[in-house]
């Protein structure tokens, strides 16, 4: 007993992304070592229904609770956090236009097809996503459409600013006790990860990806230097210092996580303890890293561009510069309603290749080989997306600080 009580405080000395580490590389041998051994697999869903479970709830009370408590003319960043969001996600557009000019790709068109419809145009989006705000509350909550669990929770917290002091303590209090949940779970991470990391490996195998090598590189390379290079000028911009440490530091402790969850959403309440370690101002966080996951989407931006692009080289269409300019405007508009449409960013390769008269049938051929490379395309997306959510909320609040001691 005395043994085993030793061995588990060893265990919670050990730094959270040290556990992770060991679980990812314990879920690399085994898959490699044992496929069929799918019990394993399991660990992986656990954490990540475990986490997608306690989101939705989480963001509402939080919100809500955020918004009843907030003082009366409290300064708030949410509308240069928002900014940021946006200007990242067209600065992405741009860096996966620019980089497919640099290095063409061609791909081999299949057959593959999905069976769920793109939408018809970006109105489609739009109204997507405004009949996601009007949705029922309780059909929100139950179905993790967080565009409308935001819209309610902001209504019910400006509502509540006027009721009494215990009910606002209570709903507080309800928020921290969910908020102590999420702790419980992601305390889990390691075991999931390797669950995530043998299902991944045992069932789709590196060799099918073999043959989109390029693809690959080029959609990660992307988004590579959109995490160590873009994202670093905008922080050293709104902070006036080294912006590695903060930018490794969300990469390293959101991103990863991201990586395995392949989920913006499953990634909220990690974002959440994140921004708590940062010293961030909870009232903003608690409403900039739930709506981060739903406008914040620079990985979508790179995919739609990179993917409409590589349907263009392969049919030899010639583009000309102001088409590259509009393309990097689209998929920057497409990509902040991808959460709002099923299937994600890849079925919103269509509207891309609309621009350049590219047939629905195939630009649904581009769409399945995107989920062909999707085990790789799909994670660093979401490590991209999910990080930034944090670190353009640290720059805001950071920037305003610097500028608050200036003055």
């Amino acid at each position: 007993m005395k043994h085993m009580k030793k061995i588990i405080e060893s265990w919670n000395r050990i730094s959270l992304i040290k556990k992770i580490i060991c679980g990812l590389t314990v879920g690399v041998i085994l898959a490699l070592a044992v496929p069929q051994l799918n019990v394993i697999s399991l660990l992986g869903d656990l954490f990540v229904g475990a986490l997608k479970a306690i989101a939705p709830l989480l963001v509402l009370f939080l919100v809500m609770s955020a918004l009843a408590s907030q003082r009366e003319g409290k300064q708030s960043n949410i509308k240069r956090i928002i900014f940021l969001y946006l200007l990242g996600t067209f600065l992405a557009g741009c860096v996966a236009v620019a980089a497919s000019f640099l290095f063409p790709v061609t791909i081999a068109l299949t057959d593959s097809t999905s069976t769920t419809a793109p939408p018809s145009g970006i109105g489609e989006v739009v109204n997507s996503l405004l009949m996601s705000l009007v949705s029922n509350p309780v059909d929100a909550l139950v179905n993790a459409n967080y565009i409308g669990i935001l819209a309610w929770a902001v209504l019910l917290g400006i509502a509540l600013r006027k009721a009494g002091d215990s009910t606002k303590k209570a709903i507080s209090e309800i928020s921290d006790a969910l908020s102590q949940i999420v702790r419980w779970v992601i305390a889990c991470a390691p075991f999931g990860v390797m669950g995530l990391v043998f299902a991944t490996i045992s069932q789709q195998g590196l060799s099918s990806l073999l043959s989109y090598g390029r693809l690959i590189l080029l959609l990660v390379g992307s988004m590579a230097f959109v995490a160590f290079v873009v994202n670093p000028i905008i922080t050293f911009i709104g902070i006036r210092r080294n912006p590695y440490p903060l930018v490794l530091k969300c990469l390293k402790d959101s991103g990863i996580t991201a990586f395995f969850t392949r989920s913006s959403a499953a990634n909220i309440p990690v974002n959440m303890k994140l921004c708590e370690e940062l010293g961030l101002d909870r009232d903003t966080y608690a409403v900039s890293i739930p709506l981060g996951s739903t406008i914040n989407m620079g990985g979508a931006a790179v995919t739609i561009s990179t993917l409409a692009l590589a349907a263009v080289h392969t049919l030899g269409i010639p583009v000309d510069i102001p088409t590259a300019i509009v393309l990097c405007v689209l998929s920057a508009i497409s990509a902040c309603g991808a959460s709002g449409v099923a299937g994600g960013s890849l079925l919103l390769v269509p509207l891309a290749c609309s621009l350049f008269g590219i047939s629905d049938d195939i630009a649904m051929q581009v769409v399945g080989v995107g989920f062909i490379v999707g085990v790789i395309q799909d994670s660093c997306e979401t490590a991209i997306n999910s990080s930034t959510d944090v670190l353009y909320t640290a720059v805001a609040e950071f920037s305003r600080c610097r500028k608050e001691n200036l003055s």
